[in-house]
């Protein structure tokens, strides 16, 4: 049985919860791999609505294994807040189903003020649209060999040199800011007052992930954002600040590539993205809004309101081979019920010549206009199918069209946010 990396195929926001969690109930470990508490799954359980942000989506499932891979950066304080929430949901979070990896890169408050400082002092238009949670300069500290890590935590004898180094880099950007300095001993109190709540968590994690996968353990990994938003594949520079594909997994768990199986990417049935950035196929009239409200278009972390617009497949076509995609899980069908037609990017128009890719250049993924192909709607309902029996026939060709588009297949079809209304074409983990 193959293990499963799940991504989402878009900018994030495809409906991953759901099939996250459908999936997780057949897996023994579920791993998060990359993002921050900027990410967020909606879970609907036995009538109990779980919103999660760093937790792994098998911690809502008895005797499943979570684990905070080292391509995480992580929130102590936003972890305890998150555990202390789910607990008060009646969910126990223990050492016995969540790991952390001891490599993993600490996010601090000085990465919280960093963040919302640079992106107030941007112009409108310049601005990536942040969360504000931290996530992008925890990422540079990170790469710049100046991040404090879990495993810090466990040694306070030798923070003082850490910090120190961290402080050279930050408290020159702060006064640049006019932010005033940080305190190296209140930044010494922070870490070691959340220390006791976080290091029981604390575990070699590759090395738990290699036995378990060499017992034969089925492994999910469980991708934040989406493809879109990748550091180097995304739409650069408004992306989020880690790799977001696929083989992410395996550098953001410590597992080779060896280890990863089926590549399940998430998508609309049309195309949503939050925040700033190129948006091709983007409606901001009446039709747009409409795809908002019957979609219920609003962040799971930050409430904001997502853009919305037509089914993009030149974007997914891409992400289907930067993530080395086996088949999609199309979520939302029914939100394009009662459409009279529908329409599919399927080329773009760039300086007057047609092409078909999203190009690398921040200036051409803003001038390229979208080529779109018309297709029948349908006035028939599809909530809630759960066979191709049950939608209608118009339903079927917009699906078949759509992988025709993006040179992939449809493994899984998701008609409503209930875990039971979805279509199996493929099981992933049987395939």
């Amino acid at each position: 049985m193959p293990n499963v990396v799940v991504v989402g195929a878009q900018w994030g926001d495809e409906g991953k919860g759901k099939i996250v969690d459908w999936l997780s109930e057949q897996a023994d470990v579920v791993v998060r791999f990359q993002g921050g508490h900027n990410a967020g799954h909606t879970l609907v359980i036995d009538g109990v609505t779980y919103k999660l942000s760093l937790l792994p989506s098998g911690v809502v499932r008895p005797g499943k294994l979570g684990i905070i891979g080292n391509g995480v950066v992580l929130d102590p304080h936003a972890f305890v807040d998150e555990v202390a929430r789910v607990a008060a949901q009646g969910l126990k979070i223990t050492p016995d189903s969540l790991r952390i990896a001891d490599n993993c890169v600490l996010i601090l408050s000085l990465h919280r003020e960093l963040d919302v400082a640079r992106e107030n002092a941007m112009s409108a238009a310049k601005r990536i649209g942040t969360t504000g949670r931290g996530i992008g300069p925890a990422y540079e500290d990170k790469a710049g060999r100046r991040a404090i890590r879990l495993m810090d935590l466990a040694e306070p004898e030798n923070l003082d040199g850490k910090i120190e180094r961290l402080l050279a880099h930050h408290n020159a950007l702060r006064r640049g800011l006019e932010l005033p300095q940080v305190d190296p001993k209140k930044l010494r109190e922070e870490l070691l007052s959340v220390a006791p709540k976080v290091l029981p968590f604390m575990d070699r994690t590759w090395a738990l992930l290699d036995e378990r996968r060499r017992n034969g353990d089925r492994i999910l990994f469980e991708g934040a954002q989406g493809a879109l938003l990748d550091v180097d594949h995304g739409t650069y520079p408004f992306v989020t600040s880690s790799n977001t594909v696929a083989g992410q997994a395996a550098a953001g768990s410590g597992l080779g590539p060896g280890a990863l199986g089926y590549v399940l990417g998430i998508t609309k049935a049309y195309t949503t993205r939050v925040g700033g950035g190129p948006f091709p196929t983007e409606l901001k009239d009446e039709t747009g809004k409409k795809l908002g409200e019957r979609g219920r278009e609003f962040g799971t972390v930050t409430g904001r309101a997502r853009r919305c617009g037509w089914f993009d497949a030149v974007l997914v076509r891409q992400t289907a081979k930067t993530c080395g995609i086996n088949g999609i899980a199309l979520t939302k069908l029914d939100v394009l019920d009662g459409f009279d037609t529908l329409k599919v990017c399927v080329r773009y128009r760039l300086d007057g010549r047609e092409i078909d890719y999203l190009p690398a250049g921040e200036a051409a993924q803003g001038r390229v206009e979208p080529v779109y192909e018309t297709i029948e709607g349908w006035g028939a309902s599809t909530h809630g199918a759960r066979s191709w029996a049950d939608l209608p026939a118009e339903a079927i060709k917009y699906v078949r069209r759509i992988e025709e588009l993006i040179d992939c297949p449809v493994a899984l079809l998701s008609t409503s946010p209930e875990r039971d209304d979805t279509i199996l074409v493929q099981n992933p983990f049987q395939s």
